[in-house]
């Protein structure tokens, strides 16, 4: 990343502001939301401009703007129906400002409202135009930054052999070596609770934001991050089970109305295991320091899915 992305961006953001818009909440300047090597976001009074991680196919990005665009009721609606501009090449989009989960307060994580809002977009036919889901590409993604950041210490960690196993154990479809099985819905992709905001600002319903993984693909991947972390004890089973009863009143398809869910969510539920586990685990040779309680215990999540 250049320095001058968050100068240009800054830029864009700020001409995008209406001068007539309602007025700000919590900020009228320009603040930095994220600042990562994928991801740049510039929040200018209520207006949002994100520059998208290099690489990204702006022609599969303006066909996921136009599905959140005609689903108001499940999506953040963009601004502009294409990239509204390019800054260092890379496609930046507009959105009004949403507010996000305060992570202070943890029992106010909006469950239900996550559940219903995939069971929505679950249930909404896919455009011939669609392009695919992105979630096992992503999982691939960080399977690959895993490998370069052992290869950059040139030592062993007693952590990669287990995460590197259970990737090897999944089948090819969940590791973006193959199509994905049917039968397919629209999907997020990239379901956590990072990705609800309440617009409009500050209290009005909540909705999904972050498109760049949207599409279609195996509904049970969007359940399989909550899944994950209940499997590994760091999902309270009280809410993980409020996240289930109300996919499943809402009518979502990943998972049967009643009964075990386990076998549709098994297999997004152990490449979520080794996705997080491998990014943790990415991260913490970076930094050469020790894994953490969270991140041990994705690893040993991973090693019991795939004993030596």
């Amino acid at each position: 990343m250049t320095a001058d992305v968050v100068p240009q961006l800054t830029a864009r953001v700020t001409a995008a502001a209406h001068p007539d818009a309602a007025p700000c909440h919590g900020t009228c300047g320009t603040a930095t939301l994220a600042h990562r090597p994928d991801t740049t976001v510039l929040r200018h009074a209520d207006t949002v401009a994100k520059a998208h991680a290099p690489g990204t196919d702006s022609t599969a990005l303006t066909r996921r703007l136009a599905i959140a665009a005609r689903l108001p009721d499940v999506f953040l609606p963009p601004l502009t129906p294409a990239p509204a501009a390019f800054v260092d090449d890379r496609p930046v989009t507009l959105w009004p400002y949403g507010v996000p989960l305060d992570p202070d307060v943890p029992d106010t994580a909006p469950w239900e409202a996550a559940a219903t809002l995939l069971a929505r977009l679950h249930r909404t036919p896919p455009t011939p135009a669609a392009p695919w889901m992105r979630g096992p590409a992503k999982a691939a993604q960080a399977v690959t930054r895993l490998h370069a950041a052992l290869d950059g210490t040139g030592t062993a960690h007693p952590a990669a052999p287990p995460v590197l196993r259970a990737w090897s154990a999944l089948p090819a479809w969940a590791r973006a070596e193959a199509p994905m099985p049917g039968p397919r819905t629209l999907c997020h992709g990239d379901l956590h609770l990072g990705q609800l905001v309440r617009h409009p600002a500050p209290d009005g319903p909540w909705r999904l934001i972050d498109v760049d993984d949207l599409g279609v693909g195996v509904p049970a991947w969007d359940l399989a991050r909550p899944a994950s972390w209940y499997a590994c004890g760091l999902l309270p089973p009280d809410e993980w089970a409020r996240f289930l009863a109300a996919y499943r009143a809402a009518g979502g398809p990943a998972v049967p109305e009643d009964g075990d869910p386990w076998p549709a969510l098994d297999v997004p539920a152990r490449a979520l295991t080794v996705q997080t586990g491998a990014r943790y685990l990415a991260k913490a040779l970076a930094a050469d320091r020790p894994l953490d309680e969270v991140e041990q215990s994705l690893i040993d999540a991973c090693a019991r899915m795939a004993p030596e």
